[in-house]
């Protein structure tokens, strides 16, 4: 025998039973479980093939991705579970219980509230073919567990006998409709709980056995108060009772198969309850299951000993039968039986023995009629003595309990139902006789199943007698030993038999009888009842309106077409059913058909003798839903035109393996045309105009816009017009068979290398690709088609041809889009300094280009530009013609910050610099034949440069005072210069008398100033009536001029300061009383170290007047030796001490003056040599001259 899992579908069937196709089944949904609870979901398959073992794949699709399949656990693939998941299936929290080979449960431990979801269970397939269903899905709801059951912890001392209330708040906020069970336990140290009293989910209060007594009594009660208070009251406490009690709540929800399921469960807090027991006194009470029994029936007396500290005492006991004693029992627990109860306790009928420290049992294992009666038990208590002797103390015993014992009676009933009442021929028919009694099985069954056929026979099929063994009837022994009828005990009360393969003479009545069997005292086995029930199974013949019907939906085909020819067969038949199919063949003008192909009821194809030009064009399929045949023929030809027929045949199969053609139909005749196609080629005629530049690739397209066949092959020639040429010119040519061939132009022009063919992937479009476009290219281009077909016999043969419309080329040069700044500038710059012309590109034609910069000037009254530099494509810098005249080699410099700006710098610059600058730049690109050509050119706007020297701020002291001195004094002229140009400035300084010429021209011995000869000169001699005679010059250079001749000897020049000089004329006389100045000449060195006069400036007049002494004062002294004496002899020698003073003070002064004076780069002039003048005649004083000549 064998039984299902409780968990497992009705509809389950074992490995072995053959099933009409896998089924793959899952616990009904939805499903409610709360969060942290420990859930399984079955799932089984049924009807597959191959192994016996099969694979389950859990998934789950989640609400927020109702599409997505996340994985979670495999039985056959450890990568299977995706991230989220794998953690806790390698840690054990998700797992997959395999329960039977077919059949498993999913483990879920720790169920999360991202859980819920749409769960699907797959089985991989094991079968020869996909048949039937291999996944299942089901809903899990989870939800919060809300549960709470709460009780103050405490704990009580208690006497016994007094009463015990305790309280429990049990709630729940579960939205879905539950039901909620409460039970109070007890707890004692490791000791299992007992349950005292509960309520369950169906409101039915009951106690464990402990308590059954107790609460049928109403010493323990439950009461609810309220919607969730649940109070605990035990009247009387016991000793026994000692121990912590706490509440106990189970929240039930009822799934969608009925059965209701604990979704969580919580516990209090317990309350520890202390008894103590107020003396030595004991109960006994007596106990059984029921009083009413019938013979053969088991019976349990329990004899419950209550009292404190029962396993220190001593207790005897004994049983007695309407107040005859069975057996007696001591302190030692060895049971001592009297005459007639000993053979029924040798024989294992009855027995006597101590359960526990409180509960003795006597045990009658077969009753029988006269052990109807009164039963009791007396316990009493003994004391050992010193000497180990027992003496009796109290002895108590409760009520008797009678028993009635019953004859045996049967009250079975039997009730037989089959998978179906009408089956067709073939199918599997399974019966189930399930017996149903009022109580518990007296013994044994024996069932026999029968059929009653048309004509009213009776025949026996199988029996299983009641010890188990299995035989079949007279007229199915072969048929059993094949397998084909089964008889099986799924239950000790249910039993089915198995008709496979059924027959038509498996029709009929099918009755079940069932014969109730019970052991006698004596060991017999007697008949206590009997039933039976029948059900009424029909089986329907499988040629039952069996038919044959050839169709066709292409009548008439063409040439390498395919056509079909369906063969229906009706009615629909199961796998199981095996149908034969033949196609058979009339070619046309022959009046003879031949088988072409078959298809064997094993599903195998056999050819006929005449089909060998068939077999490589031909498929023959067989649909897996039914026997439909589909005969499909490829590249039609005429040897495949003329008339089809289909013949089938219906076959079974026997329990031996053997077969019976059942029937055999013929369908109607078909007729295949076979035309030749007629052709669809059509090109593109749209004309097209394209205009490029060169370099670029020239995309030609040819389309093809509709074919004959799908699998038309295409030559395509590719031609080129030309203005100048009649016809086009074939450039490419591509054969049918995808063969290239190079026209005359291509190899004229020398375009192999650059041509390019592409067929694109849908097949109606051939791109030719001309790269790197010339200007030459340019021209009208279009496509020649031919359209082959590939005939049945396997040649190709040219079926149209077409023109296509076509492409006018036009390649041009890239438009220039060169562009310089046109910006317009001045600049103004002092000499020494550096100028920065820039040369900005705004836009250029290509990016691959190529830049040559050049610079160029158009300089003050010459008409023609000069180049300066110019910057080369290859980068390379070159100095122009103007570079060498003006000395601009070492001072041009070139520098590009980015691209498309070039900065050109003229550092130091001269005046000869000035001119108005501008940048050209020629923009070259290569040309496809890889040579460059200049594109464009443009020239930038223009900077005017102007440099110039700086302004000349010389300015002369014209404030002098006039002087009147004496005849044979000194008189000084200054040259005092209030400012300069420039700190690098030369001065040269000059002296003159301004004498005014006779006749309104008065002159004056003297020499002019070399400079003032010439043109000049004389113009001005003749408008300027002041004559000018030149006293001393010094150039920039510090090189002195001759003095005048009046002068000569009598003049010491002194440069007091860089810009203070001063010129000192001795021995006045009065030829020398008149006007006189000075002129000073400013000098700057140009950059090219070159000295230029920047300008001139000369002084105002200053008038000296010089007394005549020949009569006065200095005759008389002269003329008396003792008074020249006193006046000129005595006072030299004192005023020599202090000029010699004067002067070395002086001369440190002028020293630190001509270290000052050296930075400009003049010569300082300075005394070499003094000369003393002493006259012992004049009263002039002496005098310290410096000659020109004296100068270094």
């Amino acid at each position: 025998m064998s039984c299902l899992p409780p968990h497992l579908p009705a509809n389950y069937s074992r490995k072995g039973v053959v099933s009409a196709q896998r089924q793959v089944a899952v616990q009904e949904g939805p499903l409610y479980r709360t969060e942290g609870s420990h859930i399984t979901i079955w799932c089984n398959v049924s009807g597959y093939q191959g192994p016996s073992e099969q694979n389950f794949q859990w998934s789950i699709y989640l609400p927020s991705a109702p599409e997505r399949e996340v994985q979670i656990v495999s039985t056959m693939d450890s990568s299977f579970p995706y991230a989220i998941y794998t953690q806790r299936v390698r840690s054990g929290k998700i797992y997959v219980e395999r329960v039977q080979g077919n059949s498993a449960l999913l483990h879920i431990t720790d169920l999360q509230a991202r859980d819920a979801g749409e769960y699907e269970c797959h089985t991989p397939n094991t079968d020869e073919r996909y048949f039937g269903s291999y996944s299942a899905k089901m809903n899990l709801m989870v939800i919060p567990d809300s549960l709470q059951s709460t009780a103050v912890r405490h704990t009580l001392h208690r006497v016994e006998q007094d009463p015990l209330e305790l309280t429990c708040e049990v709630a729940t906020e579960t939205l879905q409709h539950s039901h909620l069970s409460v039970a109070w336990l007890r707890q004692r140290g490791g000791e299992k709980p007992v349950e005292v009293i509960a309520l369950s989910r169906d409101f039915v209060l009951q106690s464990s056995s402990d308590y059954a007594q107790r609460q049928s009594l109403g010493e323990v009660r439950l009461d609810k108060l309220g919607s969730s208070t649940f109070r605990l009251t035990v009247f009387h406490l016991q000793p026994s009772d000692q121990g912590e009690f706490y509440c106990e709540a189970t929240e039930w929800i009822q799934d969608p198969d009925g059965s209701w399921y604990p979704m969580t469960r919580k516990r209090s807090e317990g309350t520890v309850v202390n008894v103590q027991p107020t003396d030595k006194e004991f109960t006994v009470r007596l106990e059984t299951d029921k009083r009413l029994y019938t013979v053969g029936e088991p019976a349990e007396f329990r004899c419950i000993l209550e009292g404190q500290n029962t396993p220190d005492r001593y207790f005897a006991v004994s049983w007695a039968f309407n107040s005859s004693l069975i057996a007696s029992m001591g302190p030692n627990a060895v049971p001592v039986l009297n005459s007639e109860f000993t053979h029924r306790e040798a024989r294992g009928q009855l027995k006597v023995a101590k359960e526990s420290d409180n509960v003795f049992v006597l045990k009658i294992y077969h009753l029988r009629q006269e052990d109807s009666g009164k039963y009791n038990c007396r316990v009493t208590e003994r004391e050992k003595t010193v000497t180990g002797e027992f003496i009796d103390k109290e002895s108590k015993r409760p009520k008797n309990i009678p028993i009635i014992v019953l004859p045996i009676k049967s009250s079975i009933s039997v009730e037989v139902a089959s998978n179906a009442s009408v089956v067709l021929e073939g199918e599997n028919l399974h019966l189930s006789c399930s017996i149903r009694t009022a109580g518990r099985p007296l013994g044994r069954f024996s069932v026999i199943w029968q059929l009653v056929d048309r004509q009213n026979r009776r025949s026996n099929i199988m029996w299983l007698d009641r010890d188990g063994t299995v035989q079949p009837g007279t007229s199915y022994w072969e048929r059993s030993s094949f397998g084909g009828v089964q008889m099986e005990q799924v239950q000790p009360n249910s039993f089915s038999l198995g008709i496979f393969n059924s027959r038509r003479e498996d029709e009929g009545q099918y009755e079940c009888h069932v014969t109730e069997w019970v052991r006698a005292v004596d060991g017999e086995w007697q008949v206590v009842g009997e039933r039976r029930a029948s059900t009424l199974v029909s089986i329907t013949a499988l040629e039952t309106g069996f038919a044959v019907t050839a169709i066709s939906r292409t009548p008439g085909v063409t040439y390498s077409d395919s056509f079909d020819l369906q063969c229906i067969i009706k009615p629909h038949y199961p796998t199981r059913v095996p149908v034969s199919v033949t196609w058979r063949f009339q070619p046309v003008g022959t009046a003879e058909f031949h088988d072409l192909v078959t298809f064997t009821r094993d599903g195998g194809v056999q050819w006929g003798d005449r089909s060998s030009s068939f077999r490589t064009r031909t498929a023959i399929e067989k649909a897996e839903s039914s026997n439909n045949v589909r005969l499909s023929i490829s590249r039609a030809s005429d040897t495949e035109a003329g008339k089809y027929q289909c013949v089938a045949e219906l076959w079974r199969r026997n329990y031996n393996n053997s077969w019976t053609r059942l029937a055999e139909r013929t369908s109607n005749l078909l007729e295949i045309r076979v035309l030749q196609p007629v052709t669809k080629l059509q090109v593109s005629k749209s004309k097209r105009t394209l205009t490029l530049v060169e370099n670029r690739p020239i995309q030609l397209n040819c389309s093809v816009k509709s074919q004959t066949s799908q699998n038309s092959h295409f030559a395509v020639l590719w031609y080129v017009h030309k203005p100048s040429d009649a016809d086009g010119k074939l450039i490419l040519k591509t054969t049918h068979n995808s063969a290239f061939e190079y026209g005359t132009y291509a190899e004229e022009e020398g375009l192999r290398a650059r041509l390019q063919f592409e067929r694109h992937v849908s097949g109606g479009l051939f791109s030719l690709t001309v790269q790197r476009a010339e200007v030459s290219d340019s021209g009208s281009y279009y496509c020649h088609v031919e359209e082959w077909l590939l005939s049945p016999n396997y040649a190709w043969y040219k079926l149209a041809e077409e023109v296509s419309g076509r492409t006018e080329v036009t390649v041009k040069q890239p438009d220039s889009r060169l562009k310089l700044s046109q910006a317009q500038g001045n600049l103004s710059v002092l000499e020494t300094r550096q100028v920065q012309l820039e040369c900005v590109v705004l836009n250029r034609t290509s990016a691959a280009s190529q830049l040559l910069v050049e610079w160029f000037v158009w300089k003050p009254n010459h008409p023609e530009r000069e180049t300066l530099a110019r910057l080369s494509r290859d980068a390379t810098f070159h100095y122009g013609e103007q570079a060498a005249k003006n000395n601009l080699k070492g001072r041009l410099h070139l520098e590009s910050p980015s691209p498309g700006v070039y900065r050109l710098f003229i550092q130091n610059v001269a005046v000869q610099d000035s001119g108005t600058y501008s940048c050209r730049v020629e923009e070259w690109l290569p040309s496809p034949g890889g040579t460059w050509y200049r594109r464009a050119e443009d020239t930038a706007g223009q900077t005017a440069v102007q440099v110039m020297r700086p302004d000349a701020a010389l300015q002369v002291d014209t404030v002098v005072p006039n002087a009147t001195v004496s005849e044979k004094a000194a008189f000084q002229l200054d040259c005092s210069i209030v400012s300069r140009s420039s700190q690098d400035s030369r001065f040269a300084v000059a002296w003159y008398s301004l004498r005014t010429k006779a006749g309104g021209k008065r002159g004056s011995p003297g020499l002019e100033d070399g400079e003032e000869e010439g043109e000049e000169g004389e113009e001005e001699e003749e408008e300027d009536p002041t004559e000018r005679t030149a006293l001393l010059s010094v150039g920039p250079d510090a090189v002195f001029g001759p003095e005048g001749s009046p002068w000569e000897g009598r003049l010491r020049f002194q440069r007091l300061s860089p810009l203070l000089y001063r010129l000192t004329v001795l021995q006045a006389s009065p030829r020398d009383t008149g006007n006189y100045s000075c002129r000073v000449e400013e000098w700057l060195p140009s950059p090219q170290k070159e000295w230029y006069r920047l300008t001139e400036e000369e002084s105002a007049p200053i008038g000296i007047r010089v007394l005549d002494t020949s009569s006065t004062l200095q005759s008389i002294i002269c003329s008396n030796d003792a008074l020249f004496y006193f006046v000129f002899f005595y006072p030299f020698p004192i005023f020599g001490i202090l000029i010699i003073t004067i002067l070395l003070v002086r001369f440190k002064s002028r020293n630190s003056s001509k270290n000052s004076d050296g930075k400009n780069g003049v010569p300082l002039l300075w005394i070499k040599e003094p000369h003393l003048n002493y006259s012992p005649t004049c009263l002039e004083p002496p005098v310290l001259s410096i000659h020109p000549g004296a100068i270094d």
